[in-house]
């Protein structure tokens, strides 16, 4: 992407934890220039300090992008350290979840552009998922840009309204702990058939990671894949009418749990 904005206005990082990290990371390695970067991080790990980014310095007045990347908890506090920074043109991006455009246009006027962006943490590996949703003032060249930025640590989805962003926190936010769960239970699984643990979790991790990535490049449907998978009174099959149960299996055991997760994150948004 063409960074040359920013390398003349600057980016602003506010918190440059695990996530703020693998983003500063996608974009130094997409040619950002370090110099026009300034991180406000009170505990720099020893990669960000190596970086050559301005930390904890003076920041430019009326940055290109500001990204706030604290922890929702903590938002309030921190955001007057950054409200300098935000001027004319200035993109406002968060990645907190539970924090509503409303309490960012309250910080910084309800004219500056703000996008609210949901990744999860397999940005970490350059294969998250970010779902994006702008304020009134963020215009496509905004919602363009955004989406640039984000595209950094792996795909990105915009949503229709800011609602939505509660059902993808429960999804795609939520969705990689679900995934490591299922390793665990298939693992577990294998020890009650009689595998030891080691070799049952070293099985189902190379499953569950092999099929991802199979799903990742087949244009085939999830449901085709599954078929392709599935022989008629086979053993994947003899499993299948137990996860495929309209009442005990998977489906709704999971409509249930993203559903909960939804309403946890509705409840923490106020």
């Amino acid at each position: 992407m063409d960074f040359d904005d920013i390398a003349r206005r600057g980016l602003v990082i506010l918190g440059c934890g695990k996530m703020g990290s693998a983003l500063l990371e996608g974009w130094l390695a997409g040619g950002l220039d370090p110099r026009s970067v300034c991180v406000v991080e009170p505990k720099p790990s020893d990669w960000l300090a190596a970086q050559g980014v301005g930390l904890n310095e003076a920041l430019p007045e009326g940055a290109a992008v500001v990204l706030l990347a604290v922890k929702p908890q903590m938002m309030g506090e921190a955001l007057p350290q950054v409200r300098g920074a935000v001027g004319k043109g200035t993109l406002v991006i968060s990645i907190a979840a539970g924090t509503p455009l409303a309490a960012f246009e309250a910080a910084f006027g309800a004219a500056t552009p703000i996008v609210r962006a949901m990744p999860n943490t397999p940005a970490a590996v350059g294969r998250g998922m970010s779902a994006l949703v702008g304020n009134a003032a963020a215009g496509p060249a905004d919602l363009d840009l955004a989406e640039a930025l984000m595209s950094a640590v792996g795909a990105t989805v915009r949503l229709e309204d800011e609602d939505q962003i509660n059902a993808v926190t429960a999804l795609s936010g939520g969705g990689p702990a679900y995934v490591f769960h299922l390793i665990e239970a298939m693992a577990a699984a294998g020890v009650a058939q009689g595998l030891a643990p080691d070799l049952s979790m070293k099985l189902a991790r190379a499953t569950v990671c092999g099929a991802g990535e199979l799903a990742h490049r087949s244009e085939d449907s999830a449901e085709q894949l599954r078929i392709n998978v599935t022989s008629p009174g086979g053993t994947t099959a003899a499993a299948l009418a137990h996860l495929m149960d309209g009442d005990t299996g998977l489906l709704p055991l999971v409509e249930r749990a993203v559903a909960a997760a939804t309403a946890r994150a509705r409840e923490l948004a106020g």
